[in-house]
């Protein structure tokens, strides 16, 4: 009989996450280890071979919400696949970013039955209301996993430890992992004569000498919503910041974070593009890759569209690093599993399981990452298709980038309680630097009283 106690263990200190990922990212020399990475749509053998009935909730229909993002776009042409295979239909509805982390709270907190499935980010705040279906048991319940074909050793390390909560429990399953790194314009690097920065200050000499009437010198988010945060935490970090401290209470208006907003904000109004007070990750990647802005920093995850010729004008002429750093402390960059979680109001739990079973394993992730997604999967990280989707030189910035961030200072902030309101106190804060010259120490110190007044 096929052995199925998981043996999944939580992982949950900076050294144990770090080790794991580097493990999982010297790997990516060896030759690619999946022979299904062409796999059709409808060969359906890679999943058959696994001791799984599928069709044990044939005649479901699940409900998947999401943000409009690589994986929903990587995910979505795949659903008639997992249709055939279970005879359960999947209706998904993928708003904007900021649109659907705006509605899913509501949706949530009325205690709706739908979604059954959703992305999410804020884990903390969906535990602490009870919006997410506990998930140990069902990788238990050997009626719907086995987990010698599942195989979580080949989950990243960053990845398999992300979701664990400090009990022990999983409530999500990461489905990417991205992390912060630069584009650089080869071609406007190589006319400047100047090397690819290595500090802040560097960056910043970097990015005024580029700016020009036509194109910025650099795009970054700016918008006051807690979606943009993305890029400012990566600065914050890097000079030896944090969110929040070991007591929960916001400390972004530390020393280190004054330094590294002052950082952001003088970048942004000497070398920014205009009106960037109103840019989210879609601005930003917009102006690069028409472009507009000669350097961008934001997700590893729009290697895949800057890379993209019929998306991208600077597809092929692109340069690909890690975050830089302020000189003193190493560069960390900003590092989050987009995650998808069960509604504890679903009224198929456990056919929302199987789906995401399925969604995250090895021969999905094989079909996902030939199409530029970064997934959770060392052997998709690993394969030919995804790195020539993907870019060799993006996926080394991308891994490097993993491999340095620090886990332990995303997630404390990522799984705080009241992580969206910290989120937006921080944005606004940023948002006041950039477009109205406020300092940081004061727009900052401003934010964190108001925010640690709020925390319960």
């Amino acid at each position: 009989m096929t052995d199925k106690t998981s043996r999944f263990q939580p992982i949950m200190g900076r050294r144990g996450f770090n080790r794991l990922l580097l493990g999982s990212a010297a790997g990516l020399a060896a030759p690619a280890l999946i022979g299904r990475g062409a796999m059709a749509a409808t060969d359906l053998s890679a999943y058959t071979s696994a001791d799984i009935d599928w069709k044990q909730f044939k005649g479901t229909t699940l409900q998947l919400s999401g943000a409009t993002h690589p994986w929903s776009s990587a995910i979505q042409p795949l659903l008639p696949q997992f249709t055939e295979l279970t005879g359960i239909e999947v209706r998904a509805d993928f708003q904007s970013e900021a649109e659907f982390l705006t509605s899913l709270p509501i949706r949530l907190g009325s205690g709706a039955a739908v979604p059954d499935v959703f992305m999410f980010l804020s884990y903390g705040q969906g535990i602490g209301a009870g919006w997410l279906e506990p998930l140990n048991a069902h990788y238990k319940d050997t009626g719907l996993t086995d987990t010698k074909w599942y195989d979580e050793e080949d989950l990243l390390g960053a990845a398999a430890g992300f979701p664990v909560w400090s009990n022990g429990e999983r409530y999500a399953f990461p489905i990417t992992t991205e992390a912060q790194i630069m584009f650089y314009s080869t071609e406007a690097l190589h006319a400047s004569g100047k090397p690819v920065p290595k500090t802040f200050e560097e960056l910043y000499d970097t990015a005024v000498a580029l700016k020009s009437n036509s194109e910025a010198g650099i795009a970054m988010r700016a918008k006051a919503a807690s979606s943009a945060t993305a890029a400012s935490m990566g600065f914050l970090f890097s000079y030896g910041g944090r969110m929040v401290d070991d007591k929960g209470k916001v400390a972004f208006q530390s020393e280190e974070g004054i330094k590294a907003l002052d950082m952001y904000g003088k970048m942004l109004r000497d070398a920014g593009p205009l009106g960037v007070g109103s840019y989210d990750w879609y601005e930003v990647l917009n102006d690069f890759t028409q472009g507009a802005a000669a350097i961008a920093t934001d997700s590893s995850n729009f290697a895949t569209t800057i890379g993209d010729r019929k998306k991208s004008r600077l597809a092929g002429k692109t340069t690909f690093s890690s975050l830089v750093s302020d000189g003193v402390h190493p560069s960390t960059p900003y590092m989050s599993c987009w995650q998808a979680c069960i509604n504890s109001k679903s009224r198929n739990k456990k056919a929302a399981f199987l789906f995401m079973l399925w969604a995250t394993s090895k021969p999905t992730a094989a079909l996902t990452s030939a199409a530029g997604l970064a997934t959770t999967r060392s052997s998709a990280w690993k394969s030919d298709a995804f790195r020539k989707a993907f870019g060799a030189e993006a996926a080394g910035a991308a891994l490097h980038s993993l491999s340095t961030a620090d886990v332990t200072r995303s997630k404390e902030i990522l799984f705080h309680p009241q992580a969206p309101m910290i989120f937006d106190a921080f944005a606004v804060a940023t948002n006041e630097i950039v477009t109205s010259g406020t300092s940081a120490k004061d727009a900052l110190t401003r934010a964190a009283d108001r925010a640690n007044r709020s925390i319960r």
